[in-house]
């Protein structure tokens, strides 16, 4: 089982996976910090609509299309900064 551990790699497959692995990663972090923003952005929301129930009429609308367009601007930046990170 450990026979593999006696195989050095070349300094350029070496550097290859490093990369590679870097690449992985950078990928896994983004979109976790994605997933973790579009979390943040429901739950932002989802309060906002509560807050927006407690008013009536006209300005119970108004609290909620900005409350709709907070959170599609937040869904907005969390993809833009998700593309952002990719390599």
């Amino acid at each position: 089982m450990l026979a593999a551990c006696n195989n050095a790699k070349s300094p350029d497959t070496a550097a290859k996976d490093l990369a590679s692995a870097d690449q992985s990663a950078s990928k896994d972090m983004s979109a976790d910090a994605y997933n973790v923003a579009v979390a943040q952005a429901d739950g932002d929301h989802k309060i906002a609509i509560q807050k927006c129930e407690t008013l009536q009429g006209h300005d119970q609308q108004v609290c909620k299309d900005q409350a709709d367009a907070n959170y599609d601007a937040a869904k907005a930046n969390a993809k833009s900064a998700k593309v952002a990170t990719q390599p």
